[in-house]
């Protein structure tokens, strides 16, 4: 790609050789008396990661993917071909096939996409793709975080720092007539620090901390962001060296602002994904209008977010993002949809259908989700406990939709004992049930913040960047497993 981004219409006509024409006989040879609706889905993406371990690049890699598929639903049936060559044939080719899946016909129909247009706005005004900044530059960059990490504390013993990019240009042309673009950049820094004990033989733990979002690679010299990012990832290292073992037991738990709402986005977000409810194997199903949270809490998904990690124009059926509120006040209000669920549900899509490349077929999927503001200052939150657990960063955690029962370990935690924070601990989970646990929401504190823009979701083998987001919240009685009773 060069330096110079044009619009998708513009781009997939020059290197591909798309007209009007092209996509009119494609969708034509798509529809088919039985098909309720179809749709094309260009891509063509570039790929770069440059990766840094104990000051020497290990990792410099660069793909170029490309290939567009087709669609073809009748009723819930749906068909779904796809190519990694964009030409006439093969497009075409993909077509029968997928309307042969969805309905067994062989009658094709007609469609006029004459009606172009872009993308309703542009969330991330972004001048230079992601990919096109000189790979010297972000080598720099990693190297100045290994020195930084490394100086924080000598027991940092091992730095790993990558930075990943993404330049996207997507185009969507349905049978409803109309066709719609969109170019995206993204950029994603990570830092991982090892701390280690010499004192003690194998005493070694680990911190991670990192960002981006879909904006120029400036984003990372704001304020020496990249700075933030790398002693932030030597710090939790070393709490995590001097930290306890964790307690086990049935206790009150503070989640920190920001990154913990990934617990909010797995445990909750999952559940109100139109697919799910439609089938019936959400803990949410049929409960629109019902209250399912605390008064306290108030959860939205919003797609329109400049700048941010979870961010779309458009989704990738062509559906401009919007913000949803899914739960107000602790009312269900509704579902995240695409437009195959949507129809199928008698719903307005909600511009969340998503895929994770051309090869992917769409499916409802979260942007940006969070729990707004309360009206509680989080030091108070803190004081209210007696005793309790202090819950500031989040790994890895595991979710059952259909009983919403969740486990989730924390990368840093603290105890909380009279009222204030105290020790740091390792090797805590938090065991509960994500419906459950909103009901359980006593406080909500006045300090939202949304993640530094790092969060990957998935879902039936699919891969797709989002945001979390979250406010310090009480949740009380949870289940908290640890090493010590």
């Amino acid at each position: 790609m060069s330096t110079e981004i044009r619009r998708p219409e513009t781009f997939f006509l020059e290197k591909f050789g798309l007209t009007e024409q092209t996509l009119e006989r494609t969708l034509g040879a798509a529809l088919g008396k039985r098909i309720d609706y179809a749709d094309l889905y260009f891509e063509y993406r570039v790929n770069e990661e440059i990766g840094l371990e104990e000051g020497i690049v290990k990792k410099a890699a660069r793909s170029i993917s490309q290939g567009a598929s087709v669609r073809a639903t009748a009723e819930e049936k749906t068909g779904f071909a796809y190519s990694d060559e964009i030409t006439v044939e093969d497009l075409q080719l993909a077509a029968q096939r997928a309307r042969y899946i969805a309905a067994e016909s062989g009658h094709t129909g007609a469609v006029a996409v004459r009606e172009s247009r872009l993308a309703p706005r542009d969330l991330y005004p972004v001048k230079v793709p992601p990919t096109d900044v000189p790979i010297q530059r972000k080598i720099d960059l990693l190297q100045q975080i290994d020195r930084i990490a490394r100086a924080h504390d000598p027991r940092i013993s091992k730095v790993m720092a990558s930075v990943a990019s993404e330049h996207k240009v997507v185009l969507v042309a349905t049978s409803e007539g109309w066709v719609v673009g969109d170019v995206r950049p993204l950029h994603r820094l990570q830092v991982t620090c090892i701390a280690e004990d010499t004192r003690v033989a194998g005493k070694r733990q680990m911190g991670t901390f990192g960002g981006g979002g879909r904006a120029e690679f400036a984003f990372f010299l704001d304020g020496e962001r990249f700075a933030h990012f790398a002693r932030e990832a030597a710090r939790q290292a070393i709490v995590n060296l001097d930290a306890d073992e964790a307690p086990a037991g049935t206790m009150d738990v503070v989640l920190g602002p920001g990154w913990p709402g990934i617990l909010l986005h797995e445990a909750v977000g999952h559940g109100l994904e139109g697919d799910f409810n439609r089938k019936g194997t959400s803990a949410f199903t049929g409960r629109i209008g019902e209250r399912v949270a605390s008064p306290l809490c108030t959860v939205v998904d919003d797609g329109t977010m400049p700048g941010r990690r979870g961010s779309l124009n458009v989704d990738d059926e062509g559906t401009p993002t919007q913000r949803n509120v899914l739960i107000e006040n602790g009312i269900l209000k509704g579902y995240l949809q695409d437009r195959l669920n949507a129809r199928l549900m008698g719903m307005a899509p909600t511009g969340n259908g998503r895929r994770e490349s051309y090869a992917h077929h769409p499916m409802p999927r979260m942007t940006n989700t969070f729990m707004l503001s309360g009206a509680t200052p989080p030091e108070e939150i803190i004081r209210s406990v007696t005793r309790g657990l202090y819950a500031v960063a989040f790994g890895g955690g595991q979710v059952d939709i259909t009983s919403g029962k969740f486990v989730f370990s924390t990368s840093e935690a603290y105890l909380i004992e009279d009222g204030k924070i105290g020790r740091p601990v390792k090797g805590a989970t938090l065991i509960g049930n994500g419906p459950d646990a909103l009901t359980r929401v006593t406080m909500v504190g006045n300090d939202l913040m949304l993640d530094e823009g790092i969060g990957t979701c998935g879902k039936d083998g699919q891969s797709v960047p989002v945001g979390v987001g979250l406010p310090t919240i009480l949740i009380k009685d949870l289940t908290v497993g640890g090493t010590r009773g």
